[in-house]
């Protein structure tokens, strides 16, 4: 399991990085087409995704129940604030990997019920999260912002291309 907390810790770590390195109009700029989303509201979606895991109560969480605090999309000092607070909490996190829990989310059909381990809940939130940064790479590329990290928004199983 620590690995696993470990690797969304390293994946959360991108978001501080991409965080320092734009302004609250960058993060808020919705005009990239085709679906005219922003750095921010996918930094938040990513955010609210963490903290339905964490805080789970009896073994149940509700991924159908997330903060959605639309100001949070426009300041880099509030999602910096935000992201704190899930890294922080993620590191003090200690749940056995292997214990059973029901998650609800909605899959296209309405609220669904699923069977899932701790472990596999936080192997999906780091997939998600590196889905999500792939689009916002995509928004940053738009945007002409163009990230130090020429891997963000690559699945860690993705060969780089190697461009000279």
């Amino acid at each position: 399991m620590k690995s696993i907390i470990q690797s969304n810790l390293n994946s959360l770590a991108q978001a501080k990085s991409i965080l320092s390195e734009i302004s609250d109009e960058q993060l808020s700029n919705n005009s990239i087409k085709p679906y005219n989303s922003s750095v921010g509201s996918h930094l938040r979606h990513i955010l609210d995704f963490y903290d339905c895991i964490i805080k789970c109560e009896n073994d149940i969480i509700d991924l159908t129940d997330r903060k959605r605090d639309s100001d949070l999309e426009s300041s880099v000092e509030k999602l910096t604030h935000y992201l704190d607070s899930i890294i922080e909490r993620l590191q003090e996190y200690n749940n056995e990997g292997h214990r059973k829990l029901i998650v609800f989310d909605d899959l296209g059909l309405g609220k669904t019920k699923i069977e899932y381990t701790f472990a596999s809940i936080f192997a999906h939130a780091n997939s998600h999260t590196i889905h999500h940064y792939a689009i916002i790479n995509y928004i940053l590329n738009g945007l002409k912002i163009y990230c130090k990290n020429n891997s963000f928004g690559y699945n860690p199983t993705t060969p780089l291309k190697i461009t000279s």
